[in-house]
């Protein structure tokens, strides 16, 4: 045999004995010492090699650039050789054969030594048999039994007919060498064809071949592979599994005859999700789980409510007949029932599980980020491991057509595996109804199946029949031992169907009906597993008709008891928000006590501008440092970017975890920031904020992976989950949140009273118009201030490095929690006068919602105004603008108009407007903005204003608009126009 045949060999004799090629590289030099340090089996083999003795030292040692962790050595995945050249396996698993062969010879009479026919025969059969077993563990599902309706016609199995490998009937009770591949050393291709035809083609199909981690391949295949691992549950499980169905399927019931024709998005054809959620839980426990936190769409939602998270069906009773989940006294405008949340604690094998199912929109798969960034900041509570992650599981149910079609579910997967997004693996759990609303799956999606979006990050997938409940919750405990195990999403794809419409009042027969003809037909799944539970002997048709009845009796009781109920305590501000408040009144300053002390601030600037001895610095950020370094212990020149590295960093020292993510922002979009620093010559990372002092919070900076959408709904998650970390997101570019619109629509705006659940989430969006075109100058202000009432969130466009300092304080000293939507800026980063003194971040300042003029304050300004009784003039503006009126003011030498800034538009403060604006009653009052006039805040504004005119009964009661004339892009990309454009409005506002 030639070297390089050997080494083939070896390469593939791996597979065979379940070991890799440097093991049997180092067997070799061992047989090379002492031959009789082996097995005879492998001296008979080596013998036959005839290989130099430097030769095999060398292969024993291995290459120098050899990676000790690879290959991975998963048992029996012999068939993945199959991958390989034809020739090196057959020649591979022959050399195999013979050895065995030549061994028994030795042990037996002389004339009984196998001949070479008999063992190319036996290879051959060997290869044939690996490439059928591979057929079914590749394309098996395929051909399973996962349909309960049998609407889809049956497949061609030539790809898993035994004569398409070159057997015949004759062939089948001759036994194999399989090297305990199946489990069997030896097997009958009747015995390989029954074991793969139960493990991939009943009412379970597996698709695994896709993930490229061998370990990952090999656990799936020991755990369902094999003669002895057929799907079993004990006596007590199935009757367990079965009272589950009776429970889900009798609320439906139940809830279609007591509330006939009303919406509830019913789980009628899927009940077998509910004892599969029970198993999650259940198995979950043993492992390790001390939390779930859920997400779900409507269909299942009132079942799983009731059945699995234990809401009072009394409760629910009452929200059928029009009563409300909260208190009377509690605002808000509350939600439909079937959008709730809820939470509440299960005990199995005295194993305590606490369970949170997630609010939810009508926009599906929305909640998923939501739930995603819920669980990581649970982790980070718990303290988990950061490469485990293993004690918070997200469960995540989904339609089949949302799933397919929504991207927000591809984001999501993507990441799964990213640094500061990690939770260690969501398990997935698809309802497929086979339809979506009116539409087909061949309509709604171009992949074979739902899940295969799930394909693109390795997750295992297991298709299931919904009316077979064992293999469904079978699959539920391979799902979570699998995600406890490896920390990575797996999806489990039931296949089912919707008994009704789209909802209760809903007709399909409309669209569907030779679909609908096949349902009304269908048994339903308690039908059909009490049939065979009754064969089994496991139950009587007595004892299940009893459950039932029990059940109805209990139901009746709860309803009973509905009329009468009242909610006694609305579900929040408890466990980490208790002690928070519900804000009085918008017009309350809300300051918080945000000043830091001047020597603290001067201490962290020294920490903060020092990076480790040997630390190579880029040259460019090493002035940088320099340049804030100098700026703190001055104390004046303080921009931006230092601004906001003292609010993060006295936040830090107070005890608080911030949390900031986004594109790029470590470093920063404009070069800004540069809180993490690395090294020049190895790319070592230094993170100065973590480095202020022993009992610090975790200052977490992310660059997120380039999507808005999913990382805006982690980064809300979290804020809910966490209220004492100041928890930010940041986009690129302010209309760069437009991608994640439906986030700030649904939860961020409204959240609080649809659900009650407060937030305290920072959003940063750059806004600012410098002639750099449409898609990089408008954060689109207007839609968050149209979005503006009750009190729900607050926008600030800030000015100075100071106000930005106190209102990212202000988030966490405070006993209210409010989303806060911030215009940041671009070119103000570096501008001259957008710089602030270390006095104005002390102690006793505070953030101002209105800014006076700075020609007013500051004693060295070129321009001194006029006493207030002669100012012609009165400006209103906000953010970037007011440095164009500023300087151009200056440069006209205009001492009669006076510029106000409105730092915080919302919660407009209209007291502390009419407290300043009482000054110049006889003036003119303007809104000067660079939006064009359909956006900004213009629209907005106007009436507020006009309110305070009236007020102070001023001379001229509505304000007048100065600002670029309306559009339909944000703004122009022409520098030429800018300017002429940012001419006119300031003319217009000065003149």
């Amino acid at each position: 045999m030639s070297r390089q045949d050997a080494n083939a060999a070896f390469a593939l004799s791996s597979f065979l004995d379940g070991a890799n090629a440097g093991y049997i590289d180092e067997l070799y030099a061992r047989y090379q010492s002492d031959p009789s340090s082996v097995d005879a089996e492998w001296q008979e083999f080596f013998k036959s090699l005839k290989d130099r003795p430097a030769d095999i030292q060398s292969n024993a040692e291995g290459p120098s650039w050899a990676r000790t962790d690879w290959p991975l050595p998963p048992r029996d995945d012999l068939t993945s050789a199959l991958d390989g050249n034809w020739a090196e396996v057959e020649k591979a698993i022959g050399t195999k054969i013979q050895a065995k062969e030549q061994a028994k010879a030795k042990a037996q009479p002389k004339g009984a030594e196998a001949v070479p026919a008999d063992v190319h025969q036996a290879t051959r059969d060997s290869v044939r048999a690996l490439m059928l077993i591979r057929a079914y563990r590749m394309r098996g599902h395929f051909h399973a039994k996962l349909d309960p309706l049998g609407l889809e016609p049956a497949r061609d199995h030539e790809e898993l007919d035994i004569r398409t490998y070159g057997f015949t009937e004759a062939d089948l009770d001759r036994k194999i060498f399989l090297d305990h591949v199946l489990g069997l050393e030896y097997g009958s291709l009747r015995e390989i064809v029954a074991i793969c035809e139960r493990t991939y083609c009943q009412t379970l199909g597996v698709e695994f071949l896709h993930i490229s981690n061998g370990a990952q391949k090999a656990w799936i295949q020991e755990r369902i592979e094999g003669p002895d691992k057929e799907i079993s549950f004990t006596r007590e499980g199935r009757r367990a599994i079965l009272m589950k169905l009776v429970e889900s399927e009798g609320f439906e019931k139940f809830c279609d005859l007591k509330f006939t024709g009303t919406k509830r998005f019913g789980l009628d054809g899927g009940e077998s999700l509910i004892p599969a959620l029970e198993q999650i839980i259940k198995r979950g426990g043993n492992l390790g789980v001390r939390e779930i936190v859920l997400g779900m769409p409507h269909r299942g939602r009132l079942n799983v409510l009731t059945q699995v998270m234990g809401k009072p069906h009394r409760a629910l009773f009452h929200e059928f007949k029009g009563g409300s989940a909260n208190p009377d006294e509690v605002e808000g405008s509350g939600d439909v029932k079937y959008h709730l949340g809820a939470s509440s604690d299960r005990e199995f094998d005295h194993n305590k599980v606490h369970l949170s199912l997630t609010a939810n929109p009508s926009h599906l798969e929305i909640v998923d980020p939501v739930v995603l960034g819920k669980v990581r900041a649970k982790q980070d509570q718990h303290g988990d491991l950061p490469e485990e992650r293993v004690s918070v599981l997200p469960l995540l149910m989904h339609g089949d057509a949302a799933f397919a079609g929504q991207g927000v579910v591809a984001e999501c997967f993507g990441l799964s595996d990213l640094k500061g997004y990690r939770t260690g693996g969501s398990i997935h759990f698809i309802v497929n109804n086979q339809i979506g609303f009116t539409t087909y799956p061949r309509y709604s999606r171009s992949s074979p199946y739902p899940s295969d979006v799930a394909k693109m990050i390795d997750a295992p997938i297991f298709h299931v029949n919904g009316d077979d409940p064992e293999a469904v919750v079978f699959a539920a405990k391979i799902a979570v031992e699998f995600r406890q195990k490896f920390h990575k999403p797996v999806v489990i794809d039931m296949f089912c169907y919707r008994r009704h419409g789209h909802n209760e009042g809903d007709e399909p027969a409309f669209t569907q009906p030779a679909m609908y003809r096949k349902i009304a037909a269908h048994p339903s799944t308690l039908e059909i597993y009490s049939k065979r539970l009754v064969a089994d002997g496991v139950i009587t048709e007595g004892e299940i008709e009893k459950a039932k009845a029990d059940w109805r009796a209990r139901l009746d009781a709860e309803l009973e008891a509905g009329t009468g109920y009242r909610p006694n305590k609305a579900d929040w501000l408890d466990g980490k928000w208790a002690g928070f408040k519900t804000a009085d009144q918008e017009e309350d300053p809300r300051r918080g006590i945000t000043g830091v002390d001047v020597a603290v601030l001067k201490d962290i600037g020294r920490k903060i501008t020092k990076v480790p001895d040997g630390f190579r610095l880029h040259r460019t950020v090493q002035r940088y440092l320099e340049n804030r370094a100098r700026a703190i212990d001055t104390g004046v020149g303080i921009d931006w970017a230092t601004g906001e590295a003292l609010a993060f960093c006295t936040l830090l020292q107070e005890g608080h975890r911030v949390r900031l993510s986004g594109q790029d922002s470590e470093r920063g979009t404009f070069s800004q920031r540069h809180s993490v620093l690395f090294d020049q010559e190895d790319e070592n990372r230094y993170t100065p904020f973590n480095h202020l002092g022993p009992d610090q919070g975790h200052y977490e900076v992310i660059n997120s992976l380039l999507s808005e959408e999913a990382v805006l709904g982690f980064e809300y998650g979290y804020s809910l989950t966490e209220p004492n970390a100041l928890t930010v997101w940041e986009a690129q570019f302010g209309d760069f949140a437009n991608g994640a619109q439906v986030l700030f629509d649904q939860f961020i705006s409204s959240g609080e009273r649809k659900w009650l659940r407060m937030s305290g989430l920072v959003c940063m969006l750059p806004h600012g118009y410098e002639g750099q075109g449409p898609e990089h100058s408008s954060a689109r202000l207007e839609r968050f201030l149209q979005m503006c009432a009750e009190d729900n969130m607050q926008v600030v466009h800030a000015t100075t490095p100071a106000n930005f300092f106190h209102v990212l304080r202000r988030q966490l000293k405070r006993e209210i929690r409010k989303p806060l939507i911030l215009m940041t800026p671009k070119s103000l980063l570096r501008h001259k006068r957008a710089v602030s003194s270390l006095d104005e971040l002390g102690a006793d300042t505070t953030f101002h919602r209105i800014l006076y003029d700075s020609a007013e304050v500051l004693p060295d300004e070129k321009i001194k105004l006029t006493p207030d009784d002669k100012i012609r003039r009165v400006v209103l503006c906000s953010g970037k603008v007011y440095y164009d009126l500023y300087e151009e003011r200056e440069k006209r030498g205009v001492d009669d108009v006076y510029l106000m800034r409105v730092e915080q538009l919302y919660p407009v403060p209209l007291k502390a407007l009419v407290q300043e604006l009482t000054r110049f009653k006889g003036a003119e009052f303007v809104w000067c903005q660079e939006e064009p006039r359909n956006m900004g805040a213009w629209h907005f504004i106007e009436p507020y204003i006009e309110w305070v005119l009236n007020q102070i009964g001023a001379t001229h009661r509505r304000p007048r608009y100065a600002g670029r004339a309306a559009s339909a892009a944000t703004a122009t990309g022409l520098m030429s126009k800018h300017l002429a454009q940012l001419k006119a409005l300031l003319d217009e506002a000065l003149h």
